[in-house]
């Protein structure tokens, strides 16, 4: 028996940073993950020379986020990776996720805040760096950004019929129903924008403004449409990948009740739910 494959790092490192302006303070709230692939073999049977302890790997997190200059979670990972490459001996590749959560400024008396915030969204910004080593898998380098359970629902221009039916098939055909996802998105770039910020915003408001004006047949044509769209939109990406759970939403049947329901009145369930994942390539 042999050992073929083997990762080992530090997951949910939790990093607050505050950058305290003069008279206004900005906050990033992220959390990071380091994988490490390489020659380790010899730690799996006791020997543990090549082994960088994961408490190390946390240290570093904070320690170059203090040092070093960085501003968006793309570049902290960036300097992540580079800093363990040029070190690990027997690091072959390092992969760095880092998953922001989204805070927003507190507003009083019509005003923002200075230095109070509000995280009011369930969604989470995505950052992942694999790097590896020069003559290394090619030594490549792939940056990836993503937003993560992002809240979209619509009343209406969501239909879905047509489907394959059989005996045990009891859902019945609608062309209008009320759509609610919480949608999964990630893009690779091809070459990593300069403002990686504003890419940011600009991918994750596309979505938003598809999801939106798309006359959907089925969650599955909504998810191509938007994956198109930040394609033709973004030469800098070349593949997206999407994940949209169906979160259901049932008419209440109030008959019993002695009143009618022109889709007025749901209930909104947890579970099960329908899941649709794709992903679209240039």
């Amino acid at each position: 028996m042999a050992l073929t494959a083997n990762r080992y790092g530090k997951e949910r490192v939790r990093l607050v940073r505050v950058a305290r302006g003069a008279g206004r303070h900005e906050m990033r709230d992220l959390t990071v993950r380091v994988l490490f692939s390489g020659a380790y073999a010899a730690a799996y049977d006791g020997d543990n020379r090549d082994v960088l302890p994961t408490d190390t790997m946390k240290n570093t997190v904070y320690a170059l986020a203090r040092r070093e200059t960085w501003s968006e979670p793309e570049e902290l990972a960036g300097l992540l990776a580079d800093h363990f490459l040029a070190r690990e001996e027997k690091l072959a590749q390092v992969e760095i996720d880092v998953e922001e959560r989204l805070w927003t400024r507190v507003e009083v008396d019509g005003a923002p805040h200075p230095y109070a915030f509000a995280a009011p969204r369930s969604e989470r910004r995505t950052t992942r760096v694999v790097a590896a080593k020069e003559g290394t898998q090619g030594g490549e380098r792939r940056v990836e950004a993503g937003v993560a359970g992002l809240a979209l629902l619509k009343t209406s221009g969501s239909g879905f019929s047509g489907f394959r039916q059989d005996e045990l098939t009891t859902l019945a055909p609608t062309d209008d129903r009320l759509l609610s996802t919480l949608a999964d998105a990630h893009w690779r770039y091809g070459a990593p924008p300069a403002d990686a910020g504003a890419a940011w915003h600009a991918v994750r408001d596309l979505l938003i403004d598809v999801f939106a004006r798309h006359p959907s047949r089925s969650v599955q044509h909504t998810l191509q449409a938007m994956g198109d769209a930040v394609l033709a939109a973004r030469p800098e990406v070349d593949e997206v990948r999407l994940r949209l759970p169906n979160r259901h939403h049932h008419r209440v049947d109030l008959a019993p009740f002695g009143l009618d329901n022109p889709d007025e009145i749901y209930v909104a369930t947890d579970e099960p739910f329908g899941i649709i994942e794709g992903t679209i390539r240039r």
